[in-house]
């Protein structure tokens, strides 16, 4: 049954071709530009041409360990006509006034998740995109991590026949000092993990029109947010996703898996990353299907990591539209939808309901 994995492995390629290939330049130089963003775009083949920070010795060091050029102005940085992609990778709170300026000096330009603190400070980074006809994205990777596009490919493919649920199961041990700034966010979890979980759904199911979530800590933990959340949501046809995801198993049996049911069959997997991040291993994906079919649970051969290799996939789609290709498949424009579910999650928590997201309010 090889040959019929075939079609799978090809939606999976995140290969960027050289005609295709942008330059780009970095702000941020913490560590998941260090670990992800830029042993990523060295595999794709891709020419950076600058990395800043505020911080000039981190840049420093971090731009003398992958062959950078260190860009001490940010000004400068944006007035090099060979930067054509700005790659944001900096706190959502410093990433608003960055990406304005970014396009305000004419660059595409791919944020971090979330791409801004608020769905009102995000939607005006989308219309000022808009207006200026410059191309923006966001970093959410996890819809590009090879057992998600894997799984996606199979389902696209009619191998499970009609989906009707997702589930995602993490129960991990994080620690959070490793990022200070987030040890005093009131919104932790949803916020700044979750949100991925919440984006790959989307991406598969299309848009909830109903969400409910409680949220907790552990007694005594170090972060001020939640680092625990249970959410549900639901969509048009009976189709439900939950998404449970614990941040605090200090009994060290730590699994993160992911099952997508349908009605003629199911996939299931792992997020091999959440293992032992930030090194992780490859995810694991089997089918069991009644329309191939398969003898009992077949694998798929997953050879590739979130981090970094799916760290290409946003860059690569955003450098796509940029050539006049489709949208980026995390453009901006739909990352808003994304943003009004984590706002409806966090008012289901608060007011203890089901809560449908604002999807009136986005203005994409």
């Amino acid at each position: 049954m090889l040959h019929q994995l075939e079609p799978v492995a090809v939606a999976c390629d995140l290969s960027i071709p050289a005609e295709r290939r942008l330059g780009v330049g970095i702000v941020g130089a913490g560590a998941i530009v260090d670990a992800a963003h830029l042993p990523a775009y060295r595999r794709a083949g891709l020419t950076i041409h600058g990395i800043h920070d505020r911080d000039h010795e981190r840049a420093r060091e971090v731009g003398a360990r992958h062959g950078v050029p260190v860009v001490d102005d940010l000004e400068t940085l944006l007035a090099d006509p060979a930067v054509e992609v700005v790659d944001i990778a900096v706190v959502a709170s410093a990433q608003v006034e960055i990406a304005k300026a970014a396009i305000a000096a004419g660059k595409h330009v791919l944020c971090q998740k979330p791409l801004a603190p608020t769905l009102a400070e995000a939607a005006e980074l989308v219309v000022a995109a808009e207006q200026a006809g410059v191309q923006l994205a966001v970093n959410q990777q996890l819809r590009f991590d090879e057992g998600v596009a894997a799984a996606r490919a199979m389902i696209e493919a009619g191998w499970i026949g009609t989906p009707t649920a997702i589930s995602i199961d993490v129960d991990i041990a994080t620690d959070w000092s490793a990022w200070s700034w987030l040890m005093e966010t009131p919104r932790l979890e949803i916020m700044f993990h979750s949100i991925h979980y919440i984006d790959a759904i989307r991406d598969l199911f299309g848009d909830p029109d109903q969400v409910h979530c409680v949220l907790s800590r552990r007694p005594g933990q170090s972060a001020r947010g939640e680092t625990r959340t249970v959410a549900t949501l639901t969509f048009p046809g009976d189709r439900l996703a939950v998404v449970h995801s614990n941040h605090e198993n200090i009994a060290g049996d730590h699994h993160a898996r992911f099952r997508i049911d349908g009605a003629e069959g199911s996939i299931r997997g792992t997020f091999g990353l959440l293992y032992d991040y930030p090194h992780g291993r490859p995810d694991t994906v089997e089918v069991f299907s009644r329309t191939l079919p398969t003898d009992g649970w077949l694998p798929y051969p997953v050879t590739q990591r979130w981090i970094p290799d799916a760290f290409a996939g946003p860059i690569g789609s955003l450098m796509l539209a940029a050539a006049g290709g489709p949208a980026p498949r995390t453009a901006g424009a739909d990352n808003l939808k994304t943003l009004a579910v984590v706002e409806a999650l966090y008012r289901s928590a608060e007011n203890r309901e089901v809560e449908r997201p604002s999807y009136e309010r986005v203005a994409a």
